[in-house]
């Protein structure tokens, strides 16, 4: 069962939500941003004292249209958006699309200090979308990971040992699976105070520094991932979906600044890299994805009308000769975009958060921010089901024995007058029907025997 997924958790879209958080001072408190609804709005105050004819309106006033806007700058304002409604909006569906056997992933994205980390994990105060997506009823079998990438090498946020001297795990890639940690511990966990323990663990391991922007600015991108397994009955037959939530901080993006030391200057390199591959590979996912809709719309228009001309012009977009070519996707350019490679153009709902801060100081920054999401939103996923392969098996084989008992009924109904070339035919059918329903009843049988 696979499905398309794009940026709306409804429609299977890759979700794109905006946050904004408090501004800061330094600027004299003037705010860039504007929230209506489900646009985000920019201004560029530097214009504001130019005459209309001096520069392009569309300049001073940038609009952007998202799923779902949020604005959590000041508390007493009644549109303020509380961490609770976040969780209700995004946090449930994550829940949702869990339990109905997908992977699904959730990640922040912003400049330093304007609120991933706020929104992700929250405060002893106000809780952030993990730990209240932890809160949840575990089912059979929950495990949970926790691990960091700091400098390019992957680290366990859930062993114990100083910081800096964590073993770093090799990523590798299994030809079913896709990319994993190699030897990444996973904590098996029954109740949801296990799980806020294992999380509250692992954000005190994690590497932060000061910058300018945050006295406490995680130096490092980190995943918490939750895998739990869930025993159905389908059709009769027992069933297991195992399903994977990727729960992803990404470290913030900031300026060089050559007064910083030696350590601080190789993580913003570092950190900076990453988010420019993630960038150069979402770009690349978004194009490929309008590039095999425009091909989509042009075959069902060559369905309708004449598709000779038609037909060649979409096989010439889709790669022939001079046409345009899906673009590479460079996953192993970066160690993150590597591990979210499912997340991000494969077998996954994916919602993305990216939060702005108002304030004017940092209008270049919130823009870029803004841009990178409006992209992601283009961005189509094929998600599927995680379901046990022998009850796949026996789904498939029903839908084939129908198709073919169908055939059968329509050869009966229009028979040909050779008598010797219809009985010839029927038999074949007759017989791939009993193969497919002995393999059917074989299948069921081994399905009965697995553990529950």
């Amino acid at each position: 069962m696979e499905h398309t997924h794009t940026l709306h958790c409804v429609n299977c879209h890759v979700m794109a939500s905006r946050r904004v958080e408090p501004a800061e001072s330094a600027d004299g408190g003037r705010l860039a941003v504007r929230v209506e609804d489900k646009f985000v709005k920019i201004r560029n105050v530097k214009l504001d004292g130019r005459t209309e004819g001096a520069v392009d309106s569309r300049e001073k006033l940038l609009e952007f249209c998202f799923d779902y806007c949020y604005w959590s700058v000041d508390r007493a304002d009644p549109h303020y958006a509380s961490q609770e409604e976040v969780f209700q909006d995004l946090g449930v569906s994550v829940l949702s699309g869990a339990s109905e056997g997908y992977n699904v992933c959730l990640f922040a994205y912003g400049q330093t200090g304007s609120g991933k980390t706020y929104t992700m994990m929250g405060t002893p105060d106000s809780m952030g979308l993990t730990p209240r997506i932890c809160q949840v009823r575990w089912l059979i079998n929950t495990q949970l990971s926790f691990l960091e990438i700091y400098n390019e090498r992957v680290r366990d946020l859930l062993k114990g040992g100083e910081q800096k001297k964590r073993a770093t795990l090799r990523v590798r890639e299994h030809p079913e699976k896709g990319p994993y940690v190699q030897d990444l511990s996973s904590h098996v966990v029954s109740d949801c105070k296990q799980a806020i323990d294992l999380l509250e663990e692992g954000i005190a391991n994690r590497i932060t520094a000061a910058t300018h922007n945050h006295d406490a600015s995680s130096r490092s991108h980190a995943i918490f991932t939750i895998q739990y397994t869930q025993a159905i009955l389908e059709n009769n037959l027992p069933s297991e979906t195992v399903s994977k939530i990727n729960l992803v901080d990404l470290a913030g993006s900031e300026r060089a600044d050559p007064h910083y030391c030696r350590d601080r200057l190789t993580e913003g390199s570092n950190i900076n890299k990453s988010l420019v591959t993630l960038g150069i590979v979402i770009s690349a996912l978004a194009q490929n994805s309008q590039m095999s809709s425009s091909c989509q719309s042009i075959n069902s228009v060559a369905s309708e009308g004449d598709g000779s001309t038609v037909g060649s012009h979409s096989s010439s977009l889709s790669g022939g000769g001079g046409g345009r070519r899906h673009c590479f996707i460079p996953y192993r350019d970066s160690v993150l975009t590597w591990l979210l490679k499912d997340s991000l153009g494969g077998n996954s709902k994916t919602i993305m958060i990216a939060t702005v801060s108002p304030s004017a100081s940092s209008y270049n920054e919130t823009l870029s921010t803004l841009r990178y999401a409006a992209h992601a939103r283009n961005i189509v996923n094929k998600p599927r089901v995680n379901e046990d392969a022998s009850v796949r098996l026996i789904r498939e084989l029903r839908e084939e024995i129908d198709r073919l008992k169908s055939m059968l009924l329509s050869f009966e109904m229009q028979r040909n007058p050779s008598p010797s070339l219809s009985d010839e035919r029927d038999g074949n059918l007759s017989e791939i029907v009993l193969q497919n329903e002995l393999k059917v009843t074989q299948g069921r049988h081994t399905c009965l025997h697995l553990p529950v």
